[in-house]
């Protein structure tokens, strides 16, 4: 006859990996050099424990990331993507500049940790949903067609990093972040005057 023990160890399984990968992420984040014995501390599991779980340090972080990555999908998923497709980039923007910003230690570890395609892997559905609002933005004519659409969505990345980069050092303050970012988004993805907005123009 079943009991429960199966269940039960199951679900202690459960709690001791999410309480190991939360300890991930908050480790990471504030030390992308974060060590395995600190992230067992940090859990108050010994590493034993932690190895039962996680067999080497990569599996661990790119588990802390993609937990911040499915965090991340619930916020920007809420985010109304209707109307002026320039609107609905600034909106998106401050969502994700919050994110950016709050993760970019982890990245930083990830980024020393795993292979570059599996983090492109990883950041997929982000990168799609800038994708489409900017393909939309050039339908309506308030985006540029003269450059590739990945790279540009490239350079949102990019702009995206960079201002978190600058207020770690000091250089940038989080109020006026949001606002930088989307102006200089804004700057660089404007149709050029007389630039041909219909879709046989426009570089994919």
């Amino acid at each position: 006859m079943p009991t429960a023990a199966g269940p039960r160890r199951r679900a202690d399984a459960e709690r001791s990996i999410a309480r190991i990968v939360a300890a991930a992420r908050a480790s990471l984040s504030a030390d992308p050099n974060a060590s395995v014995d600190d992230i067992a501390k940090a859990a108050g599991v010994g590493r034993m424990t932690l190895y039962g779980h996680f067999r080497t340090r990569p599996e661990l972080v790119e588990a802390a990331l993609v937990d911040a990555l499915r965090a991340g999908e619930e916020a920007l998923s809420a985010v109304d993507l209707t109307g002026d497709a320039q609107d609905a980039l600034a909106r998106l923007l401050a969502s994700s500049w919050t994110l950016v910003a709050e993760s970019m230690a982890l990245l930083t570890a990830a980024q020393s940790t795993l292979p570059a395609g599996r983090i492109t892997e990883l950041h997929a559905t982000p990168a799609q949903r800038v994708r489409e609002l900017i393909r939309r933005g050039q339908d309506e004519g308030a985006f540029r067609t003269d450059l590739p659409t990945a790279w540009l969505v490239n350079v949102v990345h990019y702009v995206l990093h960079g201002a978190a980069e600058e207020n770690r050092a000091g250089r940038m303050e989080t109020d006026d972040a949001a606002r930088i970012v989307n102006a200089t988004v804004r700057s660089l993805l404007a149709a050029p005057h007389g630039a041909s907005t219909e879709r046989g123009g426009t570089i994919r």
